[in-house]
């Protein structure tokens, strides 16, 4: 998730077929190997140089990694208001491999998204609020911690890429725009995509995707309404 790191090798951009391919899982014991550990040293740098998180995939490895960091620095140029709105805070770099992800209730947060693999561009996207992860750490040690606001934003992010999944899949299409153009109003409501997106925390469901059923289609869109009600 969302400046170029010159490592080995180059940020894949949508199209490339590592990013829409499932990841492979790394047994534990390879976790040390010299190909997972310089994997690993090598998302951490662009990382760092670029952005807040990174999956593997996106450097065109089809493995079950993924990194992510939040620093004061990188958020300096948001609003001590978007930053509590979001519930964006600073934490240590994080390796996780072979990540699984469990939500934590029924709250969710809609909030533009960027990607490295998307550049240019943003969009609305609904994640759970709050999750728990579990996996590996870089040392092959297991991890297991509960996320909230913007960092469990950022672990669904990097999760997805695992799964051959990009934020635009599950974006609120109508709010897609050039990053240069991120300050303009969002849309309002509209006869055939339904009441306008409202940035900010509610008890709305996450869109489970395209696979997701009518019936699961309907019942979201009662809940949202009643949500708004209330």
């Amino acid at each position: 998730m969302i400046d170029a790191a010159r490592g080995a090798r180059d940020v894949v951009q949508a199209g490339a077929p590592a990013l829409r391919d499932v990841a492979r899982a790394v047994d534990v014991d390879e976790i040390d190997s010299t190909e997972i550990q310089e994997l690993i040293a090598e998302m951490l740098r662009v990382c760092r140089a670029r952005g807040v998180g990174l999956a593997a995939p996106q450097l065109g490895a089809r493995r079950r990694v993924v990194v992510l960091e939040d620093t004061t620095e990188g958020m300096s140029d948001e609003t001590s208001e978007a930053l509590a709105m979001k519930r964006r805070e600073a934490f240590r770099a994080k390796v996780i491999v072979n990540p699984t992800l469990t939500p934590i209730g029924d709250a969710s947060a809609a909030f533009f998204e960027g990607c490295l693999s998307v550049a240019g561009y943003r969009a609305v996207v609904r994640r759970h609020l709050r999750v728990r992860c579990r996996g590996y750490g870089g040392d092959g040690k297991p991890v297991d911690f509960e996320a909230v606001g913007w960092e469990a934003r950022i672990l669904q992010h990097e999760v997805d890429h695992l799964d051959g999944v990009l934020y635009t899949d599950r974006m609120e299409s109508r709010t897609l725009r050039r990053v240069d153009l991120l300050d303009e109003p969002l849309p309002g409501d509209h006869p055939e995509f339904g009441e306008a997106v409202v940035l900010g925390e509610s008890t709305a469901p996450v869109r489970r995707g395209p696979g997701a059923s009518a019936a699961e289609d309907v019942e979201a869109r009662v809940k949202a309404r009643k949500n708004r009600k209330k």
